[in-house]
């Protein structure tokens, strides 16, 4: 029996992408009252205490000293990109900063050439660029007005520059996801900036307000299980594949902002869907092209 067109991790990915979606949306409803320092440093501490339990239970051997650096360096990085998207999502609306966040897989090819000296292929560019024009023709059908808040220039900077966080982290997670285990590298991704912010846990800055905590409690959960399934992923499928499965999160958002925020997309939205999602079958299927031209064999007779 034929397996399903679409790829494990590709379809790990989307999962991944979408419960992201719904964390950006339980913190644009939330982060305003809690204060933004307050949810990320018990987002991770409890995201932490879930990776490290799930770290000790199974087993993993100590990481070496190298790994450790390398993870404390990374999880500054990803701190630095929660907090930047997450102050964005505080002063935009939710289409908007998604929107602009698809900036990531635009940076992610160029990136990972950087750093890991990945092939950017013309095909995988081109898909990218057509999954950002889907993206911007799918912003035209938000409301026209903008959110009453001094803000909102620095929150569009500051989610630019999350963008640019968030696809560095994708792609050094790519050079770690081929030497260790998706445990070992949830552990690292929460337990690092859990301890960067423990001044802020501990109180040092105020304390929150306790009615607060079930939804840090699921920002934790939901946090470490969107990492682990973005790190089997990324273990499985170069980084310039996956980037453009980032468009989806559009859909997520359009649907989350649509049942929360009163945001109903227009015809536009669903029309730059589905540029986006053809740009992802682009991407998805270009290996399996590719693999056809060198062999002379059609798609379907491919061993799976």
């Amino acid at each position: 029996m034929k397996k399903f067109f679409l790829s494990v991790p590709l379809l790990i990915a989307v999962i991944a992408i979408g419960m992201g979606s719904g964390i950006d949306a339980l913190v644009k409803a939330i982060a305003p009252d809690a204060g933004l320092h307050h949810l990320l440093a018990w987002r991770f501490m409890f995201g932490g205490l879930i990776a490290l339990s799930v770290f000790r239970a199974q087993n993993r051997p100590m990481p070496s000293v190298e790994a450790i650096r390398f993870h404390a360096m990374r999880g500054i990085v990803q701190l630095g990109g929660a907090f930047t998207f997450f102050y964005a999502l505080m002063h935009l609306r939710l289409a908007e900063a998604t929107t602009i966040g698809f900036t990531a897989a635009l940076m992610v090819p160029f990136v990972a050439w950087a750093l890991l000296g990945e092939k950017i292929t013309k095909i995988a560019l081109l898909a990218t660029v057509i999954g950002f024009a889907g993206a911007a023709l799918a912003v035209t059908g938000n409301p026209p007005e903008a959110i009453p808040d001094g803000n909102r220039m620095l929150g569009i900077a500051s989610c630019f520059l999350a963008a640019f966080l968030y696809a560095l982290v994708l792609v050094l997670l790519r050079m770690r996801a081929t030497k260790e285990d998706a445990t070992t590298i949830a552990m690292f991704t929460n337990v690092m900036p859990a301890i960067a912010m423990l001044p802020v846990t501990i109180g040092l800055f105020g304390m929150p307000n306790w009615s607060d905590i079930p939804y840090f409690v699921m920002f934790g959960i939901f946090g470490y299980v969107v990492w682990y399934l973005m790190t089997l992923a990324y273990a499985r499928a170069p980084a310039q594949r996956l980037a453009p499965l980032e468009y989806t999160a559009l859909i997520w958002s359009g649907l989350f902002g649509s049942i929360f925020f009163s945001e109903y997309p227009g015809w536009q939205t669903w029309a730059g869907a589905v540029i986006i999602i053809a740009a992802c079958l682009i991407v998805a299927f270009e290996g399996r092209f590719s693999t056809r031209r060198e062999t002379k064999l059609p798609v379907s007779d491919l061993p799976e």
